[in-house]
């Protein structure tokens, strides 16, 4: 099944990790699936080096959006420089995600952390932009002085400076 049906989609590199860390997204978003999983033939092995029916690109999707994973060799490593944010409601949708993802991983700074794969995750509370986006300049800076202090957001703490009740 071709993931043709989305103009754009990520294409992640792992050294042989790609279906391992497929299963480990799925495991964690709802509405999620692997939708195929294709392997190295013994054809250019010369070129790729891998062995044959070993895992090539693992076809994914995340809440809809589709995603390949491939393994492509160690030359590649993730960086901070690209990221994939999560928009939460809630706290606990904040500590759900900031939990599952962080398992492996490491806490980083400013709802910004990294998956044992080390791709770069920002888990963010919907409020944030609201805040950050107000008139009152004031109460923007308050919150950015108190998210700026934290790793994983607390809604409620944000929601404290915001209001000048820190």
């Amino acid at each position: 099944m071709p993931i043709a049906a989305q103009k754009i989609t990520p294409c992640l590199w792992f050294d042989t990790e790609a279906e391992e860390a497929a299963n480990f997204y799925v495991s964690i978003f709802k509405n999620s699936k692997i939708a195929s999983v294709n392997r190295y033939g013994k054809e250019g092995h010369d070129v790729h080096g891998k062995p044959a029916g070993s895992v090539m690109t693992v076809e994914f999707e995340i809440e809809g959006q589709k995603f390949v994973g491939i393994n492509g060799g160690p030359q590649f490593k993730f960086t901070e420089a690209v990221s994939f944010q999560i928009p939460c409601k809630t706290q606990e949708e904040v500590d759900y995600y900031w939990t599952r993802l962080t398992e492996g991983g490491k806490e980083v700074a400013c709802g910004w952390l990294k998956d044992k794969f080390g791709l770069s995750w920002q888990v963010v509370p919907k409020q944030l932009s609201e805040m950050l986006s107000d008139k009152d300049t004031a109460k923007a800076g308050r919150v950015t002085k108190a998210f700026l202090k934290m790793k994983k957001f607390d809604i409620e703490a944000l929601r404290r400076a915001f209001e000048g009740k820190e």
